[in-house]
This record gives C-alpha cells, sequence and structure tokens, in this order.
C-alpha cells in the first residue's frame, strides 16, 4: 500500500500514545496536540509524526495540509444505518402534535421500519446502505457500529446482518455489528411476546453465532418494550452464545435499563435521556460506558441526557448519532459535536474526545481508531484552516473537512 506524507498541519489533534481506556471526568476536557506538524503512514498505519522541522523528505502520496487541523476520524459507536426507507410523515405526525409512542401506537416507529425491510430484496438494501456509509463516511466517520432490529423475523433480521458484512467487506472503514432483534415486539406476536423472545433464543441466536454475523447483542429495555426481566434472559442468552451485551437504556423512562446492563458487563448503555443519581453512581462503580445520543433529543424533542452531570460526577462518556429513519436522521458527527455543547453544555474538548477515543473505547477498538499514535489505523480528517478545535462546534452550519483518509486512502 503506497504510503501518505501529510505535511504543513496546522494544529495535529487528538495524540495518544498510551492506548488507555476510557477517558473519564476531568480528562475528556484534555486534547493533546501539536502545531505545525507532520503525520507519515504506511500500509494504513501511522508510522511516524513531529514537528514541520523533522518532516520527512518523501512518500508515495503527498498531501498539504494548508495549516488545516488533523483529526483523528469520528468514532460512531451506535447507529442503525441499514434500513429500507424513510419516515418523514411521522416527523410531520410529531409536529401536529404526536408522542413517539402514539405514533408506534398507529402502526409506525420501529414496526414501520420492519415492515417496509421484510419486503426489500437484499441487493437493494445493501445498495442503499451503502449509499448511507459513503455519506458518513465522507463526514468523517472511520468506525461506525450498525444494529439489526429492523428485520423482527429470522429472514428479515439475517438480511440486515448479511448486508452489514458485505459492507464489511467492500469499505475500509472500521464496521461493528449488532444483532437487536429485540428491538420490539412484532406485530405477529403482539399476544404473545413471549414466544418471541423464545423465537429469539431458539431460532435466531444459533444461527447469527454460527455464521458470525454480529460482534453484539442489544435489547430496546425501556417502557413499552422489553422488561428488566427479558433483558436479562436475552443478554445471558447472548453471552452463551459468544455475543458481548450492549443496551438500549432509560430513553423513555427510569427503567432499571442501566442497572441491567451493568449487571450483565455491558460495554455500553445507550440513551439515557431518563436517568438520576442512582444511575449515575451505578455507572460510576462499574466498567459500562454510558453512550449519549443528542440528536436523537434534537430531533424528537425530548430531555437531553446529563452529560454534563455524569462528566462531573467523573464519568466518562460515548457520544454517537443513533442514525436512524425514524428519530435521528443523522450521521453528521461535526454538527453532533455542536448539539452535545450548545445543548448538554460539554466543553468542545469533551465532546470531541466523546466522539473520538472514547466512541472507539464504546466498540473495544480504541487500540486502533480515535487517536493519533504509532501503529494506529491511519483514519483521519483534514479539516480547511480554521482558528480552533472549538470552530468546529461553533460554526456548526459550514463544512470544514477537506479531505478523509481512511486506512491511508484518500476518500474522494
Amino acid at each position: 500500500m503506497p504510503s501518505i506524507l501529510v505535511k504543513n498541519i496546522g494544529t495535529l489533534c487528538g495524540i495518544n500514545e498510551k492506548f488507555g481506556g476510557l477517558k473519564k471526568g476531568g480528562e475528556m476536557a484534555r486534547v493533546d496536540q501539536l502545531n505545525q506538524a507532520f503525520l507519515l503512514c504506511e500500509n494504513g498505519q501511522i508510522i511516524a509524526y513531529g514537528g514541520m522541522d523533522g518532516c520527512p523528505d518523501r512518500a508515495d502520496n503527498v498531501v498539504d495540509a494548508a495549516n488545516g487541523h488533523v483529526l483523528p476520524g469520528w468514532c460512531d459507536s451506535h447507529t442503525h444505518l441499514v434500513f429500507a426507507a424513510s419516515r418523514e410523515e411521522e416527523f410531520v405526525y410529531r409536529l401536529k402534535g404526536m408522542s413517539y409512542a402514539e405514533i408506534a401506537e398507529k402502526g409506525g416507529g420501529i414496526l414501520n421500519s420492519a415492515t417496509k425491510l421484510q419486503a426489500m430484496d437484499e441487493d437493494l438494501l445493501y445498495e442503499q446502505s451503502a449509499q448511507r456509509l459513503e455519506k458518513v463516511i465522507s463526514m468523517g466517520t472511520a468506525a461506525i457500529e450498525i444494529k439489526s432490529g429492523y428485520g423482527l423475523t429470522l429472514d428479515s433480521e439475517l438480511k440486515m446482518l448479511r448486508v452489514i458484512r458485505r459492507l464489511k467487506e467492500n469499505y475500509a472503514v472500521g464496521i461493528k455489528a449488532t444483532f437487536l432483534g429485540a428491538h420490539a415486539i412484532p406485530t405477529a406476536y403482539k399476544e404473545n411476546r413471549q414466544g418471541y423472545i423464545e423465537h429469539i433464543i431458539r431460532d435466531m441466536l444459533p444461527i447469527i453465532a454460527g455464521e458470525g454475523l454480529a460482534d453484539y447483542m442489544d435489547v430496546f429495555c425501556d417502557k413499552g418494550f422489553y422488561t428488566i426481566e427479558e433483558t436479562d434472559l436475552l443478554l445471558k442468552t447472548a453471552a452463551g452464545f459468544g455475543l458481548k451485551p450492549k443496551i438500549h437504556a432509560n430513553e423513555l423512562a427510569n427503567s432499571g435499563g442501566v442497572q441491567i446492563g451493568i449487571k450483565n458487563n455491558a460495554i455500553s448503555v445507550d440513551h439515557l435521556e431518563e436517568i438520576g443519581n442512582d444511575e449515575i453512581e451505578a455507572l460510576r462503580q462499574s466498567r459500562t460506558i454510558p453512550t449519549v445520543l443528542p440528536s436523537c433529543s434534537y430531533f424528537l424533542g425530548i430531555p437531553y441526557a446529563p452529560a454534563r452531570k455524569m462528566i462531573d460526577a467523573g464519568l466518562g462518556i460515548a457520544i454517537a448519532s443513533d442514525y436512524n429513519p425514524g428519530t435521528s436522521p443523522s450521521g453528521n458527527l461535526s454538527l453532533l459535536m455542536s448539539l452535545a455543547c450548545t445543548q448538554m453544555k460539554l466543553l468542545p474538548e469533551e465532546a470531541f474526545n466523546g466522539l473520538t477515543h472514547n466512541g472507539a473505547c464504546a466498540m473495544e477498538w480504541q487500540q486502533q481508531y480515535g487517536s493519533i499514535g504509532l501503529g494506529k489505523t491511519a483514519s483521519f480528517i483534514i479539516t480547511h484552516k480554521i482558528p480552533s478545535l472549538a470552530f468546529i462546534p461553533y460554526s456548526f452550519g459550514e463544512n470544514l473537512i477537506k479531505q478523509v483518509v481512511i486506512k491511508g486512502r484518500k476518500v474522494s
């Protein structure tokens, strides 16, 4: 693979040679950086960086950053990028005053997406999903988690996970796959929810694990969806198949989802719009990563997760897009950085770490993605010339990305 040299970098941001764990509390406000720098990559990895006074003479490809910033690529640890169709009609329903729960009762929400996905050919689903993936890569995403969960039948859940596998095979961006068959109770099992749970356990998990289609198992543990007892059973069963737990928790109510996630050693508990001091303390005593999704709160008009309070209590947080057709139809993480600052009152450095290093931690990829370090994956963003890192969330309406590099190759 050709080498690539980026020279005349105004500021090289997010340097981390320690390969450490989650950044927590006050550490989240620290971003190590180097001014007037170069970055040298070979075979898809970072092999050198430093001040311009030590810049190498040559490389196969030379990129002049022209005093722009260079940042590690965004790490989006919670998405539903594979779906069949948009749901802008539900957006209009909400504008007319309907709640998320009322829309779901009308056959909207997750069940709406499931109906559309079940009817879609796998090749077309792949083509549409690939277009979305290319778009988020062009906006700087270097590593991404993608969930199933709009299938809700054995065939359609497998279809989604096989689409995710094809994306892994055909794109250089890092992709983790999550099985979310427990996203909702499908219409066919409306009067037999235990039957659907048994279907997941008996029929879905053995095939998914057997074909190596997923890294994680997720459950939507919340009011109107899965109970803590059902979640506990599903996560424990999935762990027996080698699928590590993640969990949708406390979006709609203080459901006990945080505690059941911690009990099952979940990698992350995501959403957290409805949590209190007990949940924050429980997270402080655990290794589970709290992941907040500010664009979901923005789009639905619901409370934001108390990210400021969590960081001040000593927690580290990841920030993710929740990219999906119903509640967060955007994978723009530069915009998400701004929302985290303006709506959650995070400092730019805290938001940056939540979207890079800590996002990588929530996918167990901090050794490869989310920061600049020797031997790390050469996936990064080159911005136009900007005065500071804070200019990214400040100038929320502008596209400040000049070039994206994924595994040492420029993305057109």
